[in-house]
């Protein structure tokens, strides 16, 4: 009589919806938005395989990270509520598992963008490993880990440009940067809001360690200078990166609101003021990659 075969034989180590939270697929969704952003900025004449390549190993590149990031912190995120049933610290994927895939994922993200170009690659591993390596261990250690987390952060909208053109100066330096300044009202405002549960990890997100005044501060100070860079292109400094005045008003005026939710913010100091500007900074980001790849589109037809 022939054995009965279990159907657990043939499951695979990881769900589906495990691999979305393993890879944080909204996050990486939204770092492909900005690569590709980023190369119709860059691009004379776009090509499709170029902009699959480029999805392909942006999402590789983010997921992998992210799998990196959840290996290391296991064990803390058990403590925090938000993180305690994320696939790894609530055993659903083994580490090794887990490990096993986010190689996987930076050997295949790292060759689809080395079919771009080397240095759309090199930066690509470059950001994985400060995100990994630098970033996450520092976390516990000091509120300076913020500034290392933007570096990786800001790559994605500078690393479509690098993907079009295999140069890098002043114009993917510029989306660097306004990515680079934004994260910092962004992720404090995160931080602000998750405060609670990023101290029960041991983590230290906010500069003064404290939902205070200083912090708030300091949010409004880097939404200045995103602002200020945003608007650069306009004044003809940035070379090929060029915006039109009516789009540079565009800009600025999102800036403002974004500006009034930081002053908000330092007026109430509130986890609900926290929010709303980090669903702005959210908007903010998106709206001003649209307004520079559609500006760009406008002028270059007229």
């Amino acid at each position: 009589m022939p054995t009965a075969v279990s159907t657990n034989s043939f499951q695979l180590p990881i769900t589906f919806t495990d691999f979305k939270e393993l890879t944080k697929v909204r996050l990486a969704v939204s770092v492909v938005f900005s690569s590709i952003a980023g190369y119709f900025l860059g691009a004379e004449q776009v090509q499709a395989s170029s902009l699959l390549f480029l999805a392909f190993g942006g999402y590789c590149m983010v997921g992998a990270s992210n799998i990196y990031n959840q290996i290391i912190e296991r064990d803390l995120d058990v403590l925090m509520k938000r993180t305690k049933n994320r696939p790894i610290p609530a055993g659903r994927v083994s580490p090794l598992v887990a490990l096993i895939l986010a190689i996987v994922l930076t050997i295949g993200g790292v060759a689809s963008l080395y079919a771009l170009n080397p240095k759309t690659a090199f930066f690509a591993a470059l950001s994985i490993f400060l995100y990994a390596c630098v970033y996450t261990p520092l976390k516990t250690k000091t509120p300076l880990a913020v500034f290392v987390g933007a570096i990786p952060g800001a790559i994605p909208f500078m690393l479509g440009w690098v993907a079009a053109t295999n140069e890098f100066g002043i114009e993917p330096g510029t989306l660097f940067m306004i990515q680079f300044f934004w994260q910092f009202p962004h992720f404090w405002a995160l931080g602000w809001m998750l405060d609670e549960d990023y101290k029960k990890g041991g983590f230290k997100m906010l500069p003064t360690g404290k939902k205070d005044t200083g912090t708030a501060f300091q949010i409004i100070l880097y939404t200045i200078w995103m602002l200020v860079i945003s608007i650069m292109p306009v004044f003809g400094f940035t070379g090929n990166l060029i915006l039109s005045i009516p789009a540079a008003i565009l800009v600025f005026v999102m800036g403002m609101v974004m500006l009034i939710f930081a002053f908000k913010l330092y007026e109430k100091r509130t986890n609900k003021a926290a929010r709303n500007l980090m669903l702005a900074s959210v908007s903010y980001i998106t709206l001003v990659q649209l307004v520079y790849v559609f500006d760009k589109m406008i002028v270059g037809w007229i």
